[in-house]
């Protein structure tokens, strides 16, 4: 089997967890035998550009003439059986899936985030979740607030690419949602039940997981989004080292209170940001990790990370956090689903201090079941076999 792969990578100065899976997927794919074709663009292309050059940029999202001939003469030289897409802003443009139609090569892609009808692709404005532009015809709500890198005009350019491309993604042949909760998504977008696959996202194996550790650990970026506010203030209401520690590993917006809580208190330790291999450490040495995220978090890498690490996860009961943790599955689930509030995180707290060592091995068995890279890989081809079938 012979699949391209098409994804605009983000710019490389901030992590994109996305970049890592698109990395990871390629590798895992080429283990399993299949042909991986790579159609690569990034954003860091961005700062080179000539004058002209930007200019032509801004209208990418809509079109995107240069990537659609490139593309063609990939696809007509080497005629594979399937293009899987990733990001497409700005360099490719929705425009790729006309491009394949035309030769005759079916489309799937991965859906990381909400932007077929989210400028920001978050569901999330000033501070709290925002469902303003869903089901409308064109994003007028999110120009206003110019959700889109913080600028109305580019957001109007992207609410350009979205109204003018919504039958575009929907002529998608097969949709990979990452989570039910995506799914869910895809549906009130407009997209076929059948047309939508179920496949999350893997992480590799570290091997045989150490022991727990002793307290908790926060990896992510520091902003009000992902909850740090409401995780330090429910932090607070415990007396100091009642519940272990507390390991914040990142960077961000609210760096400052971050480090103004760890002085205030000795339970706290704030590392700032790390390397892979000092997050892992910072990981096996809690026993629990924790994702405090305010918005429909759809499937932090860092979490399953944690599970294949034998460390059960306290999370929010928004986006697809429950399905990470197998809630509402049969068997047992790897870890505990909270309200998102201070409230629902004082008493998430409470209990995973007291369950954590207990629910290791659990946390451990749904990596091994839900998120092995055999697992997922194996999925994924799949999907591939299914649309090249058919088409």
């Amino acid at each position: 089997m012979k699949v391209v792969i098409a994804h605009n990578r983000y710019v490389s100065a901030q992590p994109s967890g996305e970049n890592t899976v698109v990395d990871a997927e390629i590798e895992q794919l080429r283990g399993a035998g299949v042909t991986v074709l790579p159609y690569l663009r990034s954003s860091d292309e961005i700062a080179d550009l000539s004058t002209v050059g930007k200019l032509r940029l801004a209208a990418s999202p809509v079109y995107a003439g240069g990537a659609q001939k490139e593309l063609s003469a990939l696809l007509r030289a080497e005629r594979p059986d399937v293009l899987h897409v990733h990001n497409v802003y700005p360099f490719l443009s929705p425009a790729v899936v006309n491009t394949a139609h035309r030769h005759g090569v079916p489309v799937v892609q991965t859906i990381h985030n909400v932007r077929h009808e989210c400028l920001n692709g978050l569901y999330f404005r000033d501070g709290r979740i925002c469902h303003d532009c869903s089901g409308k015809r064109f994003d007028l709500p999110g120009i206003v607030h110019g959700c889109y890198r913080g600028s109305r005009a580019q957001s109007v350019i992207m609410a350009t690419s979205l109204a003018v491309h919504k039958g575009t993604w929907r002529s998608v042949d097969r949709f990979v949602a990452l989570t039910p909760w995506i799914a869910d998504y895809l549906v009130r977008f407009g997209v076929p039940p059948e047309h939508i696959a179920i496949k999350p996202n893997s992480s590799p194996d570290p091997g045989p997981p150490t022991p727990p550790g002793d307290g908790f650990v926060y990896v992510g970026r520091l902003s009000a989004e992902k909850g740090i506010e409401q995780l330090l203030e429910a932090w607070n209401r415990y007396p100091v080292g009642s519940l272990g520690g507390l390991t914040l590993v990142g960077d961000g917006p609210l760096r400052a209170r971050v480090e103004e809580a760890a002085t205030m208190r000795a339970d706290i330790n704030y590392l700032g940001r790390q390397p892979r291999e000092h997050v892992d450490a910072a990981v096996r040495a809690a026993s629990a990790l924790l994702l405090p995220s305010m918005w429909e978090d759809i499937l932090p890498t860092v979490a399953i990370e944690a599970l294949a690490n034998a460390r059960p996860v306290l999370a929010t009961n928004l986006g697809g956090m429950p399905f990470l943790l197998g809630h509402g599955e049969s068997g047992p689930t790897a870890g505990w689903i909270v309200e998102p509030s201070v409230e629902g995180l004082v008493g998430g707290l409470r209990v995973a201090a007291e369950e954590a060592s207990s629910l290791s091995q659990i946390a451990r068995a749904r990596y091994e079941s839900t998120f092995a890279p055999e697992v997922v890989t194996g999925r994924l081809i799949e999907i591939y076999q299914g649309v090249s079938r058919v088409r």
